[in-house]
């Protein structure tokens, strides 16, 4: 092969592996502790009631810290089950060797969907009758029990059968011969944002009606159903919420969704962010950065170029609000996040070089930047900080 420029040929057959030899950390990648999570789950088991067991919500490839990394330490944790979004969550855990009941939280409706999900070994949440009848025809078809969870709305206004007509179609429900109903569930809408529970919170209300429709319909530990409506934030609130088992996502991964409860909690969080220096200019007194020309240099100024953005998964809003760590010290984010890269101060240091790792998320020494710290800066929510993480930021286990 020629090189157009020089005419200096090289011979690449001495790289056969050229392309597959790209080191994982030559750009911007996420390094995950599986370790923290193993005990951030036995953490938070102790704080449950007696027998009551826990769900590892690991959807969204485990907000974003690699699904299968955070199922294994989850397991090693003590989680009974694992919940996911989608089929094709539940099949790529399989596909792992997961070998745990697996949720699937969202609906599935088409027939072809619920026997793919029967065949794996995939646990649907049935919101309708018709859903469950479906199932009991697969189920009748292949001559074994179909096994499912039934969810009620109480307030979320999203899956689940209505609730005052649950009763009534349980009634049907159970005369299905070939399903297996093991767990009834809810979700709480506002957990998050109920600062205190009283007896008029919405969280509250929530679990008052759903405790109402299990005693109509008589299920008991006997039933070996397992009953469960608690999140995270529903998990601390109150021990009132936990049931046979509690699906906890968030706090799993190192945040607790309620910041009174944070300090008693020891969780670690179980996700860096890192990015190497790409380029570094110098600009004079002045000189506008980056698209819109929104910041101006007030001196001359050392810039560091990050190969990391906003098609990365770091929110364009956040541009020139956060800092970025480098041996443990702050440097500011400058200008506006663009697509592929951003620009980051770094005139107080002669250490910084082309090449050097920058922590975007996570902890250096003494500093820490945190997931609820950019969500509290962009006006969101700290899961979708952690979801938006995209493919092109290789997850590497650190542990």
């Amino acid at each position: 092969m020629q090189n157009r420029q020089t005419n200096q040929v090289f011979n690449l057959d001495k790289f056969p592996n050229f392309e597959k030899d790209i080191d994982l950390k030559q750009r911007a990648w996420i390094e995950v502790k599986g370790k923290a999570i193993e005990k951030n789950v036995r953490q938070l088991r102790s704080k449950l009631i007696k027998n009551c067991q826990f769900m590892a919500v690991v959807k969204a490839d485990g907000y974003g810290h690699d699904a299968k990394v955070v199922s294994e330490y989850a397991i090693k944790g003590g989680a009974s089950e694992l919940g996911v979004a989608t089929l094709k969550e539940g099949i790529k855990l399989r596909s792992f060797g997961v070998k745990k009941p697996i949720l699937i939280l969202g609906n599935l409706y088409t027939k072809r969907d619920l026997i793919i999900s029967f065949k794996n070994d995939l646990m649907p949440t049935i919101s309708t009758l018709r859903e469950c009848l479906v199932c009991n025809n697969i189920g009748k078809h292949f001559g074994m029990k179909f096994s499912l969870h039934l969810k009620v709305d109480t307030g979320m206004s999203r899956l689940g059968f209505e609730s005052n007509k649950f009763v009534q179609q349980f009634e049907k429900i159970k005369s299905f011969e070939n399903i297996s109903i093991k767990g009834i569930y809810s979700h709480l809408s506002s957990a998050d944002e109920d600062k205190a529970i009283d007896s008029q919170s919405i969280t509250q209300l929530q679990r008052l009606k759903f405790n109402k429709l299990l005693k109509q319909i008589n299920v008991d530990s006997r039933n070996q159903i397992k009953i469960h409506l608690a999140n995270s934030a529903g998990m601390l609130l109150s021990k009132d919420f936990h049931f046979h088992m509690v699906r906890v996502g968030l706090s799993m991964y190192g945040y607790s969704p309620l910041a009174k409860i944070d300090k008693n909690l020891l969780l670690k969080p179980a996700l860096s962010l890192k990015v190497k220096v790409a380029f570094i200019r110098t600009i004079d007194e002045g000189v506008s950065v980056s698209y819109g020309g929104k910041f101006v240099s007030s001196r001359k100024t050392k810039l560091a170029v990050l190969s990391i953005g906003y098609a990365d998964g770091v929110p364009r809003n956040l541009s020139g609000k956060i800092n970025v760590i480098y041996k443990n010290k702050f440097y500011p984010q400058v200008g506006s996040i663009t697509m592929d890269q951003m620009m980051v101060d770094i005139t107080d240091s002669n250490e910084i070089k082309v090449g050097s790792t920058m922590l975007l998320l996570g902890s250096d020494g003494d500093k820490t930047i945190s997931p609820l710290e950019w969500a509290r800066k962009s006006n969101t929510i700290p899961w979708e900080i952690l979801c938006s993480f995209k493919n092109r930021l290789p997850k590497v286990q650190v542990d």
